[in-house]
């Protein structure tokens, strides 16, 4: 302020001067007026400058002037060019925190006050089949129709979250979403999602393994009972104290392997893969099964029916395996005694080995029995899980031989496979990777 009085004065003294040398007091007068006017014109034109330069947006370049004005477009473009930067920083950190919801593993919807999308993740998207594009300002409730969710959505209490199938949910791979909302901002609600599938289908087996456990269990101990029972109260002869007797005897093998494939299973997944320190012969692994399988088909189908099945066994390659005896013979045994249970009097088991393009090893076990149908195959290998639990009783099987069997080719870096048809047989495979294999035989 103090400079633009002066540069005023100045200008005014030096009008004066000029008029006084012209006409003396008349001029001096004359001078001092057109001076004032003259500097109040040049004033004005900077400040017609300054607004022209706000007005026309090119902010980041003041215009050259000095003076009151040149230093008010100085200050207003460094505090333009701050707020610039401060503009870009938040949008850049706005940029970044979508980018980190936008690759969260949850669904995250933002709704308006009238529960239109204002936007959502690709998370969410996959989620619910919403389009960001196609969706925008889109009600919810016209894209999710699921009647839990609008319900909890129509209630205003969102102290819990509801539990909805997923857009892509089909009945033979269910997908569960937990869905929950926050409201903030004035009406505004924070839809958030999550896949449940893997939890859920957990929390089933754990009820599942249970319930099966807890039957499995109680069925012998009830015939047990049952029969201790009746040898109690009453009296009965030799023959028949023979025939109960050697059923509950039956009853308490059957009782003895469901706990020893319990503790099977809780060993295999409690403890370190196996190294490859040992190593067996093929030809042992199977003459051992080989001779189990025999005698299991004599047992069930040969002296119960009289047609006794058919059981080819070809020769393994000269190969040894590296890891648990114990285990993989196991596995291979497991293979062999679910086809003799399962096919019937008169049909044929083939057990072969054969080497796979990339170098693994093969053991498959093929079937003439009734198949399996589909759906049934991707879950054969939890523990409990029957096709048909009535033809399992009758045979024996505790429903735990396949899951022990796909936990010893995980031990071992293997895999276990299966394929069937129904009423064209089936087809289990044990693949062993090359890790595992070594040409020869054991030398003395």
């Amino acid at each position: 302020m103090t400079f633009r009085l002066s540069s005023y004065m100045l200008a005014l003294l030096c009008a004066a001067g000029i008029g006084w040398s012209l006409r003396e007091w008349p001029g001096a007068l004359v001078g001092v007026a057109l001076g004032g006017m003259l500097w109040v014109l040049i004033d004005l034109r900077r400040g017609m400058r300054f607004v022209e330069w706000m007005r026309t947006g090119g902010l980041e370049r003041p215009p050259a002037m000095g003076g009151l004005w040149g230093e008010a477009c100085d200050r207003a473009g460094r505090t333009i060019r701050l707020k610039d930067q401060q503009a870009m920083e938040h949008e850049t950190r706005l940029s970044e925190f979508l980018a980190a919801i936008q690759g969260s593993p949850n669904g995250v919807v933002l709704l308006g006050p009238d529960d239109s999308i204002e936007w959502c993740n690709q998370t969410a998207a996959d989620h619910f089949g919403l389009d960001p594009a196609r969706d925008y300002r889109q009600l919810i409730g016209y894209i999710v129709r699921d009647p839990a969710f609008t319900s909890y959505n129509a209630s205003q209490h969102y102290e819990h979250e509801v539990f909805m199938p997923g857009r892509q949910d089909l009945p033979g791979r269910p997908v569960k979403l937990a869905v929950r909302i926050h409201a903030y901002a004035k009406g505004r609600k924070l839809l958030l999602s999550r896949d449940v599938t893997a939890v859920a289908q957990a929390e089933a087996m754990r009820r599942d393994f249970v319930a099966n456990v807890s039957h499995e269990i109680r069925t012998p101990l009830t015939v047990l009972a049952g029969f201790i029972e009746t040898m109690q109260s009453v009296p009965l002869d030799a023959a028949e104290q023979a025939r109960y007797l050697d059923l509950m005897s039956t009853q308490a093998h059957r009782m003895t392997t469901l706990v020893n494939d319990l503790l099977t299973l809780s060993r295999l997944e409690g403890s370190p893969p196996p190294g490859t320190t040992d190593w067996t012969p093929l030809a042992e692994l199977v003459s051992h099964a080989e001779e189990e399988g025999r005698g299991l088909s004599r047992v069930l189908h040969g002296e119960t029916q009289g047609v006794e099945q058919q059981l080819v066994f070809d020769a393994p390659p000269p190969v040894m395996l590296g890891g648990s005896l114990t285990e993989i013979r196991s596995a291979i045994s497991n293979l062999i005694s679910n086809a003799v249970r399962y096919t019937p009097a008169g049909g044929s088991i083939r057990a072969s080995w054969q080497y796979l393009p990339d170098g693994r090893l093969e053991f498959s076990v093929t079937d003439s029995g009734p198949g399996i149908a589909k759906e049934h195959l991707p879950r054969l290998s939890e523990r409990f899980y029957r096709v048909d639990r009535s033809r399992s009783r009758e045979t024996g099987g505790t429903g735990l031989g396949l899951a022990i069997t796909k936990h010893v080719m995980q031990r071992h870096g293997g895999e276990l496979s299966m394929s069937s048809e129904l009423g064209k047989g089936a087809r289990f495979s044990l693949i062993f990777p090359v890790a595992r294999l070594r040409v020869g035989v054991l030398s003395d």
